[in-house]
């Protein structure tokens, strides 16, 4: 097993090893991964606008021209796809260039729990800004700081539609009854509901409805800063308290009572709920099913849990409890690669330029993982039946058949197997290379090798 961990270290908690990377980790992969938590997460190159900045554009669209929604629609698109192109393919550039690659996995990983997806406008000009403003600077801290941010932030709030939920008791619901007609406010359930069932304690954590009722009601005013209708107030384009939409009373989750005082009154909900044993469970369960497989061995969940709670939630704690872990040095390749995946470990391997703009970003598309369209809050799935399918192998197939025609003759693809598989290549794989007619067919063999599809 020993001479296995640095090929381990590089693929699986990696995003694939890049050309000296798997001699540099020598016999110690796991220790090179515990280096790297003393590390920080490498900002993203590029000038890349902050959220607030690119809400405020949207913003001052809407207040100077009065749209047909299709008009309007239209014209937000085109301020929010350059955003979108410039992160994606930053963060792209980031995974492909990464020195510690085993951070920047968790960045994903993080990101993919706390999922947003373009397919909701808005998101389209703040998913890249979200994940870099509220995930990357968090995933070697606290739980409890990234559930905060994650859940403050305008990304999130519109994806789930919280700037806009109005307690039934609030200033602005008796406004509007005492107004009558006009347009029709309410509690949006939404974002409660997914901290509960997918953030936090998971969907057999324990919670009832009215659980996520009350939860609503705690977060009713967590909205973002600007015009609001007739509304006006907060920095625009950030995280403001409308104290107006907040539904006003003491509150009881889950047996727990808060008493009321405004904007807090969520916030320490979270914050419990951060540290809560189902919390633990379902995230040490997440992380176990990413690292080790798809089914992860109790044992594994039990000792990621209890370090989670030991630890209070300490990020860097749980990842060396995971690091610890036997099964997660098993050399078998229990983990299928995502479409991701295996964009990011083929152009480690052969050390390709990231083009700028759409062209970029082209492999995910193609392959069927486009960035930060997951197309739900549940994130994209993390089992190998979900893109182990006979067409999604085509694909992969096809896109090493096009990059072996096009680039095959410039690598000895036998040299780029054994960097970048190492122990994990096997006689069988590096034969056929060997005796491919030309570098085109020995390229198209390397990257379709089952060894390179797995992790």
């Amino acid at each position: 097993m020993v001479r296995m961990t640095a090929q381990i270290a590089a693929n699986r908690f990696g995003l694939g090893a890049r050309s000296g990377e798997l001699a540099a980790y020598g016999k110690d992969g796991r220790g090179a991964l515990l280096a790297a938590l003393n590390q920080r997460p490498a900002a993203l190159a590029g000038d890349l606008a902050s959220s607030d900045v690119i809400l405020r554009q949207a913003m001052e669209l809407r207040q100077r021209k009065r749209l047909a929604d299709a008009e309007l629609g239209l014209k937000l698109g085109q301020i929010y796809r350059p955003y979108y192109l410039q992160e994606a393919q930053a963060r792209f550039a980031a995974a492909v260039a990464s020195e510690h690659s085993f951070l920047e996995r968790l960045v994903h990983f993080w990101s993919n729990h706390f999922a947003v997806s373009i397919d909701k406008l808005a998101v389209l000009g703040l998913a890249g800004a979200f994940e870099r403003e509220a995930i990357r600077p968090n995933i070697l801290g606290n739980f409890t700081s990234m559930l905060l941010a994650v859940e403050r932030h305008p990304a999130m709030l519109l994806y789930l539609d919280n700037h806009i939920s109005i307690g039934p008791h609030s200033i602005a619901a008796r406004f509007a009854a005492r107004r009558g007609g006009g347009r029709k406010v309410g509690l949006n359930e939404n974002l409660a509901r997914e901290i509960l069932e997918l953030h936090t304690l998971g969907v057999d954590g324990g919670y009832a409805q009215q659980d996520v009722t009350t939860f609503a009601a705690m977060i009713t005013g967590w909205s973002i800063g600007g015009d609001a209708g007739r509304l006006r107030g907060g920095e625009p384009g950030r995280f403001f308290f409308r104290e107006v939409f907040h539904e006003p009373g003491a509150k009881r989750l889950l047996g727990k009572d808060y008493r009321e005082d405004g904007m807090p009154q969520g916030e320490h909900a979270l914050r419990d709920l951060a540290r809560h044993p189902n919390t633990a469970r379902h995230l040490a369960t997440k992380l176990a099913r990413h690292f080790i497989a798809d089914d992860p061995p109790p044992a594994a969940i039990d000792s990621l849990a209890a370090a989670w709670l030991r630890s209070d939630g300490d990020l860097k704690s749980v990842y060396r409890a995971l690091l610890d872990c036997r099964d997660a040095w098993d050399p078998a390749l229990r983990k299928y690669k995502t479409p991701a995946d295996y964009a990011h470990s083929v152009y480690r391997a052969l050390n390709l330029p990231v083009d700028a703009g759409r062209g970029g970003l082209l492999a995910f598309e193609l392959l069927g993982q486009r960035t930060f369209q997951p197309g739900s809050p549940a994130g994209w799935p993390d089992r190998s039946v979900d893109w182990d399918g006979s067409s999604a192998l085509l694909k992969r197939i096809e896109f090493a058949q096009q990059l072996g025609a096009r680039s095959g003759s410039r690598f000895d693809a036998a040299g780029r197997a054994r960097e970048a598989l190492g122990d994990s290549l096997s006689a069988a794989t590096l034969s056929s290379i060997q005796r491919a007619q030309d570098g085109a067919q020995a390229l198209t063999l390397l990257l379709s090798a089952p060894e390179f599809m797995r992790r």
